[in-house]
């Protein structure tokens, strides 16, 4: 029987330790703990659970399900392999105004034009500046579904209940999980969702975009862990000045 255990975590840097300080001693921020209730990982490895899934030999494994889809963006779909591939979860960084949202949208009618149901998740605007912005590019799809909303709780309701093929958060630094004592953005709150969203592809197969914004040194804002949670890392880059963008893939697995 796997027993819980209480440590504090630092909502600031993510540092942990098994009691209460005023300030934390690998960032020196001050009132950052919150007590956290954690398994005992060494015992949860050797905790045997029932399962129907079985070892396969390698050479029995068939590939006739794995299908990419595709976005009808060529050099997109070039970038990601062919396209992307079912519960994959894609992490696209830049600098805010770059164009991540719109880019977002645009890919986001090519799935519905292809009978894909989008669930939209605009955490930094209203439902009518997202729609603005669709009707300024001309996309009105009845397969796509907006909900601006920050509280994480609300939006796996949502997830439940659409039960859509492609989900899209705008942006994973604006979210939060109620039950972290910490500020949406922090350390602690971007890994957390970040393997959230995680379970959440892999476990109902949903195809999943998160937008990250970057730091004023180029690197996504958050926890290195991040990038190696996210099965692909995308830099959105270009000067607001001029129309070009270039969108590069720093890790594709």
């Amino acid at each position: 029987m796997i027993k819980d255990k209480t440590i504090w975590e630092c909502s600031s840097c993510g540092f942990t330790q098994k009691k209460w300080a005023g300030s934390c001693q690998s960032c020196l921020t001050w009132n950052s703990f919150f007590e956290k209730i954690q398994i005992d990982e060494k015992a949860k490895r050797f905790e045997a659970k029932k399962t129907d899934a079985r070892p396969v030999r390698l050479k029995d494994v068939k590939m006739s399900n794995f299908k990419r889809l595709e976005t009808n963006f060529r050099s997109f779909d070039r970038l990601l392999g062919g396209g992307i591939t079912k519960g994959s979860l894609i992490l696209i960084g830049g600098a805010p105004g770059i164009g991540k949202s719109t880019l977002l949208l645009q890919l986001s009618n090519t799935f519905a034009l292809q009978n894909k149901k989008v669930l939209y998740i605009s955490a930094e605007e209203s439902l009518e500046q997202t729609s603005l912005r669709a009707q300024r590019i001309g996309i009105d799809n009845e397969n796509i579904f907006l909900f601006s909303e920050t509280n994480f709780s609300a939006i796996k309701l949502q997830i439940d209940q659409i039960k859509p093929d492609i989900l899209i958060v705008d942006s994973i630094q604006i979210i939060y999980k109620p039950e972290i004592g910490a500020s949406p953005g922090s350390v602690v709150q971007v890994r957390e969702l970040t393997t959230e969203f995680m379970h959440i592809s892999k476990g109902y197969g949903i195809s999943t975009f998160l937008i990250g914004h970057v730091t004023k040194t180029g690197e996504i804002a958050g926890p290195r862990v991040l990038e190696h949670i996210v099965d692909v890392v995308l830099d959105f880059e270009g000067e607001k000045q001029n129309g070009f963008r270039l969108l590069r893939s720093v890790k594709n697995r």
